[in-house]
């Protein structure tokens, strides 16, 4: 007897044999029972999830002879004839080869005649989506008004390619990916009834190859099986279907967390002269990372692909990570993996990705931060409105108005703390104290401004040297909020005015850019404007 593969072998024949797909048996065995057959079905979903399987049994369920209700009984003519495909009452057509109008035509004109011996003529349509235009248009009025006696039932695995004329004329149901576990523990039943020895954690891997596709899943045991025989080993089923092995995996793992990109270029050198895929290794480390943060906020159940002494080593570089680093990790190799998915020398990608993944906490201290501030000083720019002028150099502008609160100008000659303190009896300096208990912000800014004048009825101050807090209050609220703070200390109506500082002056030196002047510029300004404190120095860098 010619050998039969484990996909056909092991293929459902009654409803509850479907794996994954509970929502779509049962509501088809109500609706046989009730009565309450649509004329036309639509079955849509991903490759060897069961939707071909699921119309068979439908067929066979709605013509038995003999069976219960939704169930069918397997030994009658009709159900014979349609598991052997050779029932004249149910067709299987291809609706890749069988396309065009003149064939959908020739399927109309066989809906005018009566079953055979069966209830009903079935017509099975596999990737309905290929039909032509021309064939669906054909075929929407005896969709819409079929005979009594005929079903169908469609399937596709892009139903977004189907005439919504067509959609509305169907019940539709949408298959699911089947689950890991669910294909685990087939496979593991099959296995034992095959009499097959393979690990669990082997089975977690090709049900991992499989994507959801159960039909996928059987094929590459069946696969393996043929190289290895009746027992499969772990290391056969990484070198059959090429898949990377997973020591190498997490010893990549390690380096990265660690920082050692030394072992990160020998482990690629390694799978290069190996002849494995990079790409495929690329994916399978993306897959680790990924593992290695769910491993911190999930359960283990979530890590299949896995056997226990990986679970254990994958929790120990996960807690050495931590989630924060982890999340960084793996948002820099999904934003790089488009550089490695098209470019011509992808060793060349995978190493500088790799080792920009080992110094990832080094480089990634500061640099955020600089753009984040740079984004938020844009914005504050631009925030009276797309394609206007800022507030301040539009007034300016205004010669008519003499009220205006902004104006801007050349800064004059510093006012004396004595001086000011005179015409308000409170000092600058008095108001910064203020100013620092109500907002620490707000101080932060300020304090490094130029008092130019402070009378009874109007501040005037200078704008900082530096980029970041010279447009602080440009935003108008935050200026409101300014005044409203002059007001509330000096206790008068008082208004401020901020003039341009045309000067450029050096950065203010402070505690922390005295004690590391190694640091960039970019950086002591951070330092200085949010008081930061230096924890540790490492190699002439700032450690995180």
């Amino acid at each position: 007897m010619a050998y039969e593969v484990l996909a056909r072998k092991w293929r459902p024949q009654v409803f509850e044999d479907v794996i994954g797909q509970e929502h779509i048996t049962k509501t088809l065995i109500n609706a046989i029972k009730s009565g309450r057959l649509s004329h036309a079905y639509l079955f849509s979903g991903p490759r060897g999830v069961g939707k071909t399987t699921v119309a068979r049994i439908l067929a066979k369920a709605i013509n038995c002879e003999k069976g219960e209700p939704g169930v069918p009984c397997n030994e009658c003519p009709s159900c014979t004839e349609i598991t052997n495909g050779s029932s004249v009452d149910v067709q299987e057509i291809d609706g890749a080869s069988n396309r065009g109008i003149d064939e959908i035509r020739e399927l109309r004109e066989s809906t005018k005649y009566m079953p055979s011996s069966s209830k009903y003529r079935i017509y099975i349509i596999d990737e309905v989506h290929m039909l032509t235009k021309e064939a669906f248009n054909a075929l929407l009025k005896t969709l819409e008004e079929p005979p009594a006696h005929v079903k169908f039932i469609f399937a596709t695995t892009e139903s977004h390619k189907v005439p919504v004329t067509i959609l509305s004329r169907c019940q539709r149901f949408d298959f699911k990916r089947i689950s890991p576990a669910q294909i685990i523990d087939h496979l593991e039943k099959m296995t034992q009834r095959e009499g097959v020895e393979c690990s669990r954690t082997g089975l977690a891997m090709i049900a991992k190859q499989a994507e959801g596709s159960m039909r996928d899943a059987q094929s590459l045991l069946d696969q393996v099986i043929s190289f290895t025989g009746s027992k499969v080993e772990d290391g056969n089923i990484t070198e059959v279907l090429g898949i990377i092995d997973r020591d190498m995996i997490f010893e990549t793992s390690r380096a990265i967390i660690e920082g050692e990109p030394r072992k990160c270029l020998e482990i690629v050198d390694h799978i290069y002269n190996y002849g494995s895929d990079i790409k495929e290794f690329y994916r399978a480390l993306m897959d680790q990372f990924r593992n290695l943060l769910i491993s911190l906020i999930a359960s283990r159940d979530y890590l299949l692909d896995m056997s226990e002494s990986e679970k254990e080593e994958a929790a120990r570089q996960a807690g050495i990570a931590g989630s924060e680093k982890l999340q960084v990790l793996l948002n820099f190799m999904i934003s790089r993996e488009e550089d490695l998915r098209f470019t011509s020398h992808p060793r060349l990608i995978l190493e500088t990705t790799l080792i920009k993944l080992c110094h990832i906490g080094e480089f990634l201290s500061f640099d955020d931060l600089l753009k984040k501030i740079e984004s938020l000083e844009k914005r504050l720019t631009a925030s009276p409105g797309a394609g206007r002028q800022p507030m301040a150099d539009h007034i300016a502008d205004s010669s008519a108005d003499s009220s205006a609160d902004w104006v801007s100008g050349k800064a004059g000659k510093k006012e004396s703390k004595e001086e000011s303190a005179a015409k308000s009896g409170q000092s600058w300096d008095d108001f910064l104290s203020f100013l620092s208990s109500k907002s620490k912000a707000t101080y932060n800014i300020l304090k490094d401004w130029q008092l130019i004048k402070l009378t009874e009825k109007i501040i005037e101050i200078a704008r900082s040297s530096q980029s970041f807090s010279s447009t602080y209050f440009d935003d108008p609220e935050r200026y409101k909020l300014l005044e409203d703070y002059c007001r509330d200390f000096f206790k008068t109506d008082i208004r401020v005015k901020i003039v341009n500082n045309n000067q450029t002056k050096p950065l203010k030196s402070s505690a922390s850019q005295a004690k590391h002047p190694e640091l960039p510029p970019p950086v002591q300004e951070i330092v200085h404007m949010f008081q930061g404190e230096i924890a540790a120095n490492k190699k002439g860098g700032v450690k995180k």
